[in-house]
């Protein structure tokens, strides 16, 4: 059990028993959308941070694990059954749409990917809004979800665990050879070719593995709101879990979790006060100026910065050492 995992367990405990204490719902819910979008970040992060893969249509898999679960939750009773069905659903739905995705379009140069992952992405949202027999289109549908996850402290404390173990999952695979291929395929494809290794293999399983992370974590959101409308599938979505991967720092798992944070306190703030001035309405100019402080400032995210800044601390301390002993 290293420091630093130490360190997050104790966070993790710290966060566990929050609940108890700060009693109210609006808070509870605001933390709760905190774990969700960490999650969901916290996959982007293993495209854009781990393999070097922009993909503009990463709100596909986030809004197949909300509306399968929603589907799966107003067609049959609300049972305990009936989620682990429509949670297994969803994963292997994304599962497969991330696959098939990937093996058309990983081959491709990343801006070309990009591009065309905003088209996949724009397909389902065409879907989503013209079947309404089955998605209600743009007004969208409430539905029942098992009863112990109508209290706001039960579904904070699964948001939580879910997040924990995801992210030391994650943490697991991208210091693996794994994932040691993944930062050498971001850092000099053509040289990790050379070498032997099958690419787009990686590339697609590493693509797979991101679907099925966001696809859960819209899987929590719809269990949190208990609704669900076509916004799941909006690139405002995928802009967002961007912002939060690049303002927290690519590469390193827990800045996305410390960006999406970062993210949902200052809309939360910032909306909130919209009745000081008229300026707070714009809510969106002001997180544009805070994202761009970020970006001057921290060139690396946040927990990236800070590394560098300790890793290069230590370098330069090193020779006093050795020179003193």
């Amino acid at each position: 059990m290293s420091k630093s995992n130490l360190i997050y367990l104790g966070v993790a405990a710290i966060l566990l028993i929050l609940p108890f204490i700060l009693t109210g719902r609006s808070i509870q819910f605001m933390i709760t959308q905190i774990f969700i979008f960490a999650i969901f970040a916290m996959s982007y992060d293993l495209l854009l941070g781990y393999t070097g893969i922009i993909s503009f249509g990463h709100a596909m898999f986030f809004g197949i694990g909300s509306y399968t679960t929603a589907i799966f939750m107003d067609r049959f009773d609300a049972s305990f059954g009936a989620l682990l069905i429509a949670i297994l659903v969803a994963v292997l739905f994304a599962a497969i749409v991330s696959f098939i995705v990937g093996i058309l379009t990983l081959r491709l140069k990343s801006h070309f990917y990009a591009m065309l992952t905003l088209a996949f992405a724009g397909l389902f949202l065409v879907a989503a809004e013209k079947w309404r027999t089955l998605t209600k289109g743009n007004d969208g549908f409430t539905f029942k979800v098992p009863e112990f996850l109508r209290d706001s402290t039960t579904i904070y404390i699964v948001s939580l665990v879910c997040l924990v173990l995801i992210f030391f999952g994650l943490r697991r695979m991208t210091q693996s050879p794994f994932g040691r291929v993944l930062v050498a395929i971001r850092e000099n494809e053509e040289r990790t070719v050379s070498l032997g290794y099958k690419v787009l293999h990686y590339k697609v399983m590493v693509s797979v593995v991101s679907g099925v992370v966001a696809s859960f974590a819209g899987v929590l959101y719809m269990l949190s709101l208990r609704f669900v409308n076509t916004s799941v599938f909006h690139t405002d979505v995928t802009i967002d879990v961007l912002l939060m991967t690049i303002i927290g720092g690519v590469g390193t798992l827990v800045g996305p979790i410390l960006g999406a944070a970062l993210i949902e306190l200052a809309h939360h703030w910032i909306s909130g006060l919209a009745d000081v001035h008229w300026i707070f309405e714009r809510w969106i100019i002001l997180y544009g100026t805070v994202y761009i402080l970020v970006v001057i400032f921290f060139p690396l995210g946040i927990v990236g910065t800070i590394r560098s800044k300790l890793s290069g601390g230590s370098k330069r301390k090193s020779p006093s050492k050795k020179k003193a002993g």
